[in-house]
């Protein structure tokens, strides 16, 4: 099991990037998150700090990270593969409903508003970043980070 604690280093500091690109994306290049890419950044930064958290445990919970880790990965391709759906499907909302409203009113989002406040649309058409959307690269990256994160946390010791 000694992969595990540097690949969690590896992989809290690729959504610690992720999360940079994303305020690049939002500050520099003016593309405003809506609700699915701020759930999307909730779970990289859950990653990054269930990563960092069980970095500064014992190696023995390492794999125990890695699999809470997976999990929260599985769940924003999943909130990925829907932000896909709803961009393919122009007619579906998920801008200006219950859920951004719900997601800004989260203390997260109070406390950190440059990261966490929804204020676009979800099929707002944004030019492509070496060919692929901004949800197609999210859900590339959750599955590089659920295969990796779950291949370490059911690997025989």
């Amino acid at each position: 099991m000694k992969l595990s604690k540097p690949l969690l280093l590896i992989v809290a500091l690729v959504c610690i990037a992720l999360l940079g690109a994303a305020l690049f994306l939002q500050y520099v290049e003016h593309m405003q998150p809506c609700p699915l890419c701020i759930i999307q950044r909730y779970a990289f930064f859950a990653i990054a700090l269930i990563c960092i958290v069980f970095l500064l445990l014992p190696r023995a919970a390492a794999g125990v990270g890695a699999g809470l880790s997976a999990l929260v990965a599985l769940a924003g391709a999943a909130t990925a593969g829907w932000h896909l759906w709803v961009v393919a499907h122009p007619g579906t909302s998920c801008g200006i409903d219950p859920l951004e409203g719900t997601l800004n009113a989260i203390p997260t989002s109070k406390l950190m508003p440059f990261l966490f406040n929804a204020d676009g649309l979800c099929a707002t058409p944004y030019a492509p970043i070496l060919g692929l959307s901004i949800p197609q690269w999210s859900l590339i990256w959750f599955a590089i980070l659920a295969l990796a994160l779950g291949s370490a946390a059911f690997k025989r010791r």
